[in-house]
């Protein structure tokens, strides 16, 4: 039989009547018979790979480019994945989905927006959300007071598989500061 080791306990120790209290009250008492089971010992999470985890991401956010074509982005407001229906983009635009959550890049620089939208989009994924909108601003505290970060976000999401169709928000949304993006189920 094995021996269990004894744990410190911060209870004060029993008194003598206590003891015998309690073998009065085991008395006659015996074991039960042995089932003939095994009991396993519990099995270990697996370790997570965090540096595989994070080498993944790097090499997400490093695949998407930031080269933004010259024309492409300038004039387009929306984007439609190749096969899906004209009537989903026309359903985007009038507000047929409700927005389930949102990424403001206000401020970040455009190495901060790559990282931040990258991350909000596998979070929206992993959540199952279908509408969501990434706010980028209108670039009127920016350099020349152009929208840096407009062209560039268009361009990521574009890029993406899980991206089907985005817009230019309604005007209440926030207009030509925003996007409304529709993602794969």
């Amino acid at each position: 039989m094995k021996t269990r080791k004894r744990v410190p306990s911060s209870a004060p120790p029993l008194s003598e009547e206590e003891k015998n209290l309690f073998r009065q009250a085991v008395e006659g008492v015996k074991p039960l018979p042995h089932s003939g089971r095994v009991h396993a010992a519990a099995i270990p999470a697996p370790p997570l790979p965090l540096q595989s985890l994070r080498d993944e991401q790097a090499a997400l956010s490093e695949s998407l480019s930031d080269w933004v074509p010259p024309h492409d982005f300038q004039d387009e407001d929306s984007f439609l994945r190749p096969g899906l229906s004209r009537q989903i983009l026309k359903q985007l635009r009038r507000g047929h989905w409700a927005v389930q959550d949102e990424l403001d890049l206000h401020g970040h620089t455009s190495d901060e927006a790559l990282s931040s939208l990258v991350a909000f989009l596998k979070r929206s994924r992993k959540r199952g959300l279908r509408c969501v909108r990434v706010i980028h601003g209108k670039g009127l505290r920016s350099k020349n007071r152009e929208p840096v970060l407009k062209y560039k976000v268009r361009a990521w999401l574009s890029q993406r598989e899980e991206i089907l169709a985005y817009c230019e928000a309604r005007p209440v949304d926030g207009g030509s500061g925003a996007m409304t993006v529709l993602l794969k189920a």
